[in-house]
Parts: C-alpha cells; structure tokens; sequence
C-alpha cells in the first residue's frame, strides 16, 4: 500500500475488502467466480439483443415488401400514394413488442450470491 499514491489508496483499501468478501463467500473462486458469472451474463445479453435486431429487420422487410408491391401497381396505374403509417415502422413495432411480451412479466433480478 505504501508503494501506491494517496489517491489511490482508498480504491486499493476497497478493492482488497470487495475480495476478501467475494473469497468469504465463495472460497475456491472468489472474485473470478463474479466475474465469470457477469461475463456469461453479458454474452447472454448481447445474443439475445442480436436476436431481436434480427426480428426486428425481419418485420420491417415484412413492412416493405407489401409497400413496394403496393408502388408497383400504382405506378402501373399512372398514381402513387403511399401508406404513412408504413414509412415509420417504430410505433408499430413497439406496439408488437409490448403485446409479444405481455404474458412474460418484468425482467427476474437474481442475486449474485444466492
């Protein structure tokens, strides 16, 4: 401790006691074990984003491809309306998300040390 600056003493201080805890706690993996479990956590997470970025671009092609269909034949026809609600697809997809979701309930906390 003498070695570090004063102002990182007390980071220092903290950080030997957080560890000191988590090997009280968890005697063979200590700290690592945290760690670990955050780190899968993390990748977890990250997968399940990717999923949802990937369904999210599948309704929007969804969304598109009856548009694009649709200014085809208007434009074999000499008019060209367009949809509105279809060039912004955000409402609707948040309105898909929260009926997707309704039977599941909010996210589980769990406890790192339970």
């Amino acid at each position: 401790m003498q070695e570090l600056p004063m102002h990182q003493r007390g980071d220092a201080v903290s950080s030997l006691v957080y560890e000191a805890n988590a090997r009280m706690r968890d005697p063979v993996y200590g700290c690592v074990g945290a760690i670990s479990y955050l780190q899968n956590q993390v990748s977890q997470l990250q997968m399940q984003l990717a999923m949802a970025q990937a369904e999210i671009l599948c309704i929007q092609m969804q969304q598109e491809q009856p548009l694009a269909n649709e200014q085809q034949q208007q434009q074999q026809n000499g008019s060209m309306v367009v949809d509105e609600s279809l060039l912004h697809p955000i409402p609707q997809l948040m309105s898909f998300a929260s009926s997707s979701n309704s039977g599941q309930g909010p996210l589980k906390r769990e406890s790192l040390w339970t």
